[in-house]
Order: C-alpha cells, then sequence, then structure tokens
C-alpha cells in the first residue's frame, strides 16, 4: 500500500481572485520603520537577503521608487569586509549568501561601483575548491546553493573567468540522482531548491545541455499536488517558497507547460 500523500484542503471558492499589490508594497516598505520589533531583531541573520527579496517584490510591482535607495545602499555598504565579502548585517561574518545577495541589490539599483567589486572576486574565487565546490565561507560547509551563489555573482560582475568553471560544471553534474534531480552534495537527495540552484548554475555559465530537461521536468512537476501547491520533495507538505524553485526550474529548462496552473490559487490563497 503506497504512502498517504500530503495536502491541504484549498476552498477555492474562498480564493482572492487576484493579487492584493498595493498592499503587498506597503507591507514591504514598512518593514523595518520600526527596528525594535521582535521579528525584526530575530531575522537580522538573513537580513541582507531579506531586503533583496523585498526590493525585487516592488520591483516587480512596479514600486522600487517606495524604497529609500540612498538607506539601502549604506547598508550595503555597511556590511562588506576588507576581504571583499559580505555579511547578512553590519558585524555578522562574511559568507557567499549574503554577497550575492548584496551584489544583487547594486545591480538592482546600477551602484556596483560604489564598493570594491575586486576585493568581491577575490573573496568569492577563493572559496572555490579543488573538486570545483564552493565553500560558504571560511567555516568550510559545501553546499550547491553555494556552487550558484559563486556563479551568478561573478557573472552579475563580469568575472566568470575567476574561477574554474569546467571544475565548478563537474562538481555540479556530480550532485545530479537517477531522477533528474540535484541534491545539496554528491549522494544527497533531490530537492527543488537545490536543484533551482544547479539548473540556475549551470544556465549561468552555458552548461545547460548536460541536464535531462524530460526526466527532471516529470521530476518537477510531480512536486504539484492536488490543491494546487507545491512540495521541495516527496512527501513534504505544499509551500509557497517551492511554487518559486518548482516554477523557475521548469521555466529554465523550458518544461513550465508541463505544470497546472490552478496553481495560482494556492499563492492567492497564501497571502493576506
Amino acid at each position: 500500500m503506497g504512502t498517504q500523500q500530503k495536502d491541504v484542503k484549498v476552498p477555492e471558492s474562498e480564493a482572492k481572485q487576484c493579487l492584493l499589490a498595493d498592499k503587498h508594497v506597503n507591507f514591504i516598505a514598512s518593514y523595518g520603520k520600526t527596528n525594535n520589533e521582535y521579528e525584526y531583531c530575530i531575522t537580522e541573520y538573513l537580513r541582507m537577503s531579506g531586503i533583496y527579496w523585498g526590493l525585487t517584490a516592488v520591483d516587480l510591482l512596479h514600486s522600487l521608487d517606495r524604497m529609500d535607495r540612498h538607506e539601502v545602499l549604506e547598508f550595503v555598504k555597511s556590511c562588506q569586509h576588507p576581504c571583499g565579502g559580505f555579511g547578512a548585517a553590519p558585524r555578522h561574518d562574511p559568507h557567499l549568501l549574503y554577497t550575492l545577495s548584496a551584489i544583487q541589490i547594486l545591480t538592482l539599483y546600477d551602484a556596483v561601483a560604489e564598493v570594491d567589486t575586486k576585493k568581491c572576486i577575490e573573496f568569492v574565487a577563493k572559496l572555490q575548491q579543488p573538486d570545483g565546490s564552493f565553500f560558504g565561507d571560511k567555516w568550510g560547509e559545501v553546499d550547491t546553493r553555494f556552487s550558484f551563489c559563486a556563479v551568478a555573482c561573478l557573472s552579475l560582475l563580469g568575472q566568470l573567468d575567476a574561477v574554474n568553471i569546467e571544475k565548478s560544471i563537474e562538481f555540479i553534474l556530480s550532485c545530479m540522482n537517477f531522477d533528474g534531480g540535484f541534491g545539496s552534495q554528491p549522494g544527497s537527495e533531490s530537492h527543488a531548491g537545490q536543484i533551482y540552484c544547479c539548473v540556475g548554475a549551470l544556465a549561468v555559465v552555458g552548461a545547460l545541455y548536460h541536464v535531462d530537461a524530460d526526466t527532471l521536468g516529470w521530476w518537477l512537476c510531480e512536486r504539484q499536488l492536488p490543491s494546487g501547491g507545491l512540495n521541495g520533495r516527496p512527501e513534504k507538505l505544499p509551500d509557497v517558497c517551492y511554487s518559486w524553485w518548482v516554477l523557475a526550474s521548469l521555466k529554465i529548462i523550458d518544461r513550465i507547460h508541463w505544470i497546472d496552473k490552478v496553481g495560482h490559487v494556492f499563492v492567492l490563497l497564501a497571502h493576506e
């Protein structure tokens, strides 16, 4: 007997039929205005990425002018270390995750020249290992997320040749599984978030042809549940974040038309 499928009940009659764009913009623009709130304080460890996510959302909603450009850029610059990397917030260690977010923010504002890009490139390049993988920081964790962060960051800075691209491709491919997906390291189970990072990295460096798009596309489409929502792995509940990881991956491999668009109902129900 098969394992019972995990899902949530979505009463379509209660689903909002449109995105509450203005409310989203107001929510993001007001976030952090009172920086002594509990939720603001406990999310300091991912502040740089949070700012990038927020800015991207309001930019997609054509409201980037609602954000304080000067304040944002001053924050980003305050997070760069002498080594060139960026931390999540001032006094936080530099890490590839937040270095990419910082460069993405600067790119969004066409302000990359306001930081030391040469040192930033050196920081990223020094984290590549002999097998092509990347440490996230000096402490040595290896994860395919960091491979994506490294090549995406260097691509935005126009310096992909600062690292060994062929070795980075080899490492990513070593993390490919029989189901077409990718894990965080060789032998790790396939996960939608890791798949996005791997196919994204391969796309950036022009090596997407290594991916079995049909097999991977099938695995990704199986992440959609009857509710329309998507999970990140088999037997997990749906989560809005996987709507991004799965759909973006399908778009990269040109299989977005394989998914049932009813999933937008699940996303709309998740917003207030």
